[in-house]
């Protein structure tokens, strides 16, 4: 049975309004954020969730909480890469996005970490839920990062990721393989 994988961006949050790096730190989201929750909200109308994870961050847990009223599980496999030292600091490196080795000299992690990391997390609970359409809330370099594990093409074409934005995959189970189906953008809200 093929199962349906919706990875999420979370919402903005008041260090994405600020142009700060926000990797394993946190902020609250933004008035802005939480629109784009309620909008993913109504987009999931249409879908039959069964299962739902999130980032451990709580920009994503409150991202989730705002767009289902499902239980679920928060896994620290869904976090955003760690930019080590310059958490919190303007990101002077957006224009360097994806970042490759960047961060590792300041005790964060590589592109090719976060990537084996999501990769491993997704397939897992993919692995461990029943459910044919599952959610997974995470971040903007991991959800990048899942996507050029998956399509490079795509991922070189997609820039940045916007807040809110929805990657639909369709997840082949026998194969422990994901294609990209759709990528839903609610940034306008």
């Amino acid at each position: 049975m093929e199962q349906t994988l919706y990875l999420m961006r979370h919402g903005q949050t008041l260090f994405d309004s600020l142009g700060k790096l926000e990797g394993w730190s946190d902020s609250p989201l933004t008035e802005k954020g939480k629109r784009q929750a309620k909008a993913a909200a109504k987009y999931f109308e249409q879908v039959d969730l069964s299962a739902a994870y999130c980032s451990a961050s709580e920009r994503c847990c409150d991202t989730l909480r705002a767009t289902t009223d499902l239980p679920y599980m928060r896994l620290k496999g869904l976090k955003e890469q760690n930019f080590g030292l310059l958490e919190g600091e303007h990101d002077y490196f957006h224009h360097l996005f994806p970042y490759g080795e960047r961060f590792v000299k300041y005790g964060g992690e590589s592109d090719q970490a976060v990537k084996q990391r999501i990769v491993k997390t997704c397939t897992h609970l993919m692995h461990r839920s029943s459910s044919q359409n599952v959610l997974a809330v995470s971040h903007e370099s991991a959800c990048h990062q899942f996507l050029a594990h998956w399509d490079a093409k795509k991922a070189r074409q997609i820039k940045r990721i916007p807040n809110g934005c929805i990657f639909k995959y369709g997840f082949e189970k026998k194969n422990d393989t994901f294609k990209l189906l759709e990528k839903i953008e609610l940034d306008h809200v």
